[in-house]
């Protein structure tokens, strides 16, 4: 099922946007975990970290592919939401999200690093709720879970 926003079109995702996407990946992770050694992150990361996930992907107008979600269904968990520098702030992330099924009334989960203010910023924003903590190899995290209505 593909899902148009202006301007964004979300879709699942192909087996021709793996690179695209692996390099998404490992980019924004460098960029934006400056706290963790860079060299830990690695392309083939992305194809290890997805198995068995549900793959969404956010394309502007042009068909550029702005980012990517990640959905562990049998848990209603977000593992990843990862959009390009260039694009973020713009509304993708917010079309990745509205994509999902029964958004916003199901009570989507997800973890994100503390140190990761932004992002913390951005979920709270959409109605993600703090409702617990954990430690993982990249530091200090929040469980939050979606107020669905």
């Amino acid at each position: 099922m593909t899902l148009k926003s202006d301007p964004w079109t979300v879709r699942p995702a192909r087996e021709r946007d793996t690179d695209i996407l692996a390099e998404i990946y490992l980019g924004v992770r460098r960029q934006t975990f400056l706290w963790v050694d860079p060299v830990r992150f690695h392309r083939e990361d992305f194809a290890a970290h997805t198995q068995g996930e549900r793959v969404f992907v956010c394309e502007d107008e042009h068909g550029t592919i702005a980012g990517f979600l990640t959905l562990w269904e049998t848990d209603n968990f977000i593992h990843m939401l990862y959009i390009l520098p260039a694009f973020q702030g713009s509304g993708a992330g917010k079309a990745l999200l509205a994509a999902l099924p029964d958004w916003p009334k199901r009570r989507y989960r997800l973890k994100c690093l503390v140190r990761n203010t932004r992002a913390i910023a951005f979920y709270r924003a959409i109605g993600f709720e703090i409702v617990g903590d954990g430690v993982s190899p990249e530091g200090e995290y929040k469980d939050m879970q979606l107020n669905g209505d």
